[in-house]
């Protein structure tokens, strides 16, 4: 049975998995991505525009679901080789999360929302997922019947 997951990555940083149909998390970690499994839903939300210092976004950036599962270790640089998994992202746009915020089981009725987001990576609800692919163009993709 698949989970659902939300990622916690800078916009740059997402677009580069996009295009690379892959996905980092927690600045290439092994852990958190060993945690999805194929079929997994991943949402991705991304606090600021760039890490570390780049204009806030606070929007969810990506969606897509887990390939394989198979976690891998690439060398970006000859002192940083993260793991990664990968993923086939949605055509989808970004969706700020505030009009989401006191609908989220992750986020409703809490002052201080974003601190769901400390780890870098945490579940959500099937309800969760369907908010988040509808306010991003695509739920009719992850959940038939819902509208785009």
């Amino acid at each position: 049975m698949s989970q659902c997951w939300v990622g916690v990555v800078s916009r740059s940083h997402v677009q580069r998995g996009v295009a690379g149909s892959f996905m980092q998390l927690n600045h290439g970690k092994k852990a958190p991505v060993s945690r999805l499994k194929a079929g997994d839903w991943l949402a991705v939300y991304s606090p600021r525009t760039a890490y570390p210092d780049g204009e806030l976004l606070q929007a969810f950036t990506a969606l897509g679901q887990v390939r394989t599962g198979q976690v891998y270790q690439v060398e970006m640089a000859p002192d940083f080789q993260p793991y990664r998994v990968d993923v086939d992202f949605l055509p989808v746009h970004e969706a700020p999360i505030r009009p989401l915020l006191s609908q989220l089981s992750f986020t409703r009725g809490l002052a201080n929302w974003g601190a769901a987001f400390r780890f870098g990576q945490l579940k959500m609800t099937e309800d969760d997922l369907a908010l988040i692919a509808q306010a991003m163009g695509a739920g009719h993709h992850v959940m038939p019947g819902v509208p785009a």
